[in-house]
């Protein structure tokens, strides 16, 4: 079964392109929510992120993994494929 994958993203962010575009390569299916500009949605998503409130913000089966930078570097050290296939 294939993880539960969630990005917070504003749509045009190019570290937000970035992050989508690895998880497209992976043939990864996610769930985007592009909260440009709403702020509720921002607050709610920095609860989840433990205070971070750049964007994007990644979880996976609801386990917050960070940004664009955090997931290139997990995939880097191979770390990425087997949270993707839990």
């Amino acid at each position: 079964m294939a993880a539960k994958v969630e990005i917070y993203t504003w749509r045009t962010c190019p570290f937000c392109i970035r992050a989508k575009g690895l998880l497209k390569q992976k043939n990864v299916n996610f769930t985007e929510y592009a909260i440009d500009g709403d702020e509720t949605a921002r607050a709610q998503m920095a609860k989840r992120a433990n205070g971070r409130r750049s964007l994007p913000q990644i979880f996976i089966d609801d386990q917050h993994v960070g940004g664009c930078d955090d997931i290139y570097e997990l995939d880097a050290r191979g770390k990425l494929d087997p949270l993707l296939a839990s």
